[in-house]
């Protein structure tokens, strides 16, 4: 397997470093935050309509770019690495991978072409994205051909700003993915607080909201756990971002603060920290583009593959964020300065798609089966 960027895939992530450089600086990144609640419309409009960033790991067939895992890896990287406040994650990877796996063949055609072209805003709103294995906490009520839902998900990612929301839920006892229109009646959101003020999470409840459904039966299951798996790789892309970024801004510190009339980076316990800090992303970065290639020529291998990497890539993100502040000093815990905002979306990417715990917990009984008289944990 070879895991060297070729140089299609090199021009790829310098073009999205360029972007994000330009467009999602830190002073970009905190009025998006302190303005419109972690989203910024400008930058959105940008790399959704503009450069076609949504398409990037959508089927060429239903308008996307139809390219392969490690190439959306890359872009996903590129905007963990720069906070970008934008719902890329939410809409071409929740909602884009829940449609291409789980819904019919027409719905696949109707909805997917919009959210490549950035034109649309969607998300997934599923328990089971927190917690693998949660009822869907969803239901749904079939009126000879209109279908209603009542239920709630509490922490819905762009759940507020979307203009159209995938939902699963039971219909007589099967699971269906559900279409459910942001201003629907009976759909109320609550945008939240939460730890990471660069990602909007919103609280999500239905009271009787029409809806149409776009694939029912085993074969949804079946694909909403393929589309977690997608995902789990996409956001591990995004915490090698944020663990890349750490790096950096610990490096660019140390070289610049002086103690003793030289800076603090030629100091050996620094010099050693920082190189800890580089085996982790490197550790990280190795897992994430392994386990991309993988799933791309053995897309079988994609629960083992999109777990390990989640788990090494969070570690990754946590600790790098953890020594930013650390070799930071006292300033490190301000809020003049950006290490604190990459420890909070390494904390709270850490808590979407399966905590490290449970994704080690995973890939034992993926590779060793589960402990005797256990359930599986998937």
């Amino acid at each position: 397997m070879e895991l060297a960027l070729n140089e299609e895939q090199r021009m790829i992530r310098d073009a999205a470093l360029e972007v994000l450089a330009a467009l999602s600086d830190s002073a970009a990144v905190r009025r998006a935050m302190e303005n419109d609640g972690g989203f910024d419309g400008a930058l959105w409009a940008r790399l959704g309509a503009e450069l076609g960033w949504c398409g990037i790991g959508l089927p060429e067939a239903e308008g996307g770019l139809g390219l392969g895992r490690l190439e959306q890896a890359l872009l996903l990287e590129a905007l963990g690495e720069h906070l970008a406040c934008v719902p890329l994650f939410a809409t071409a990877v929740l909602a884009g991978e829940a449609l291409v796996q789980a819904a019919d063949p027409a719905a696949r055609r109707e909805w997917l072409p919009a959210l490549a072209a950035g034109e649309q805003r969607a998300t997934l709103a599923w328990a089971g994205l927190q917690q693998p294995g949660a009822a869907t906490g969803v239901e749904a009520r079939r009126d000879g051909a209109s279908l209603s839902l009542t239920g709630r998900v509490d922490y819905v990612l762009d759940g507020a700003g979307a203009d159209w929301l995938l939902v699963p839920a039971r219909i007589d006892g099967d699971l269906a993915l559900c279409r459910v229109a942001a201003d629907a009646p009976g759909v109320s959101r609550q945008a939240l607080t939460t730890l990471d003020p660069t990602r909007t999470v919103a609280s999500l409840a239905l009271e009787a909201a029409p809806a149409e459904c776009l694939g029912e039966g085993a074969g949804v299951a079946e694909g909403l756990a393929r589309a977690r798996d997608l995902a789990r790789l996409a956001l591990a892309a995004e915490q090698l971002g944020v663990a890349q970024r750490c790096l950096e801004l610990s490096v660019a510190y140390t070289g610049e603060r002086l103690q003793f009339g030289r800076p603090i980076a030629a100091f050996q316990a620094i010099k050693h920290r920082c190189a800890e800090m580089m085996v982790r992303v490197e550790e990280a970065r190795s897992a994430v583009y392994g386990a991309a290639a993988t799933i791309t020529e053995e897309p079988a291998a994609a629960p083992r593959e999109a777990a390990m990497a989640k788990s090494v890539a969070d570690e990754a993100a946590f600790f790098c964020a953890q020594e930013a502040i650390q070799l930071h000093g006292g300033v490190g815990f301000t809020w003049e300065y950006d290490p604190h905002l990459y420890f909070k979306r390494a904390q709270a990417n850490g808590a979407w798609l399966g905590r490290c715990d449970a994704l080690l917990a995973e890939l034992a009984d993926t590779l060793l089966g589960p402990a005797e008289g256990e359930p599986p944990c998937r």
